[in-house]
């Protein structure tokens, strides 16, 4: 379920990535360097107020985050969580995960001070991330429970 989880995000961190791409090159919005900047505070040897360290971090830690967030949609699948439902509470915890940690390390204001295009951005791309890495977790999950049909067949 982990490993399962892990490939999902990983595919869900790609589509999350894309969907950032096309909004920035409609809306005009620069990077996001907050992926980044978490790393700059979680790494030793980091400076979390160098614009430097954080874009040196920035993509190493999006691909991490969002691939090890995976793994939470196969720990839900254990609970017996499935479906839509998994990919929904997966959402809220991973934006409130975020949300919070982006405040406790003083990178973000708490999220009801961000703009609507702030929020509606990261509501938008990491709706995109549960759902893709949903998507993907339960197909992966019917085709392993598939070959388990055939080999006892």
């Amino acid at each position: 379920m982990i490993a399962r989880g892990l490939v999902s995000g990983a595919v869900g961190t790609a589509a999350m990535t894309a969907s950032e791409l096309l909004e920035m090159s409609a809306s005009g919005r620069k990077p996001s360097t907050v992926p980044g900047q978490v790393g700059a505070h979680l790494l030793p040897g980091r400076d979390p107020d160098s614009t430097a360290d954080a874009e040196a971090l920035n993509t190493a830690v999006h691909w991490a985050h969002g691939i090890t967030m995976g793994a939470l949609r196969g720990v839900l699948d254990a609970a017996g969580l499935r479906g839509p439902t998994a990919s929904a509470v997966h959402f809220a915890l991973l934006w409130t995960g975020d949300a919070t940690l982006y405040r406790a390390l003083g990178i973000a204001e708490l999220p009801w001070r961000w703009t609507a295009a702030e929020l509606r951005a990261d509501l938008g791309h990491k709706a995109v991330y549960a759902t893709v890495t949903g998507l993907t977790y339960d197909a992966l999950r019917a085709r392993a429970e598939e070959a388990r049909e055939v080999v006892r067949a």
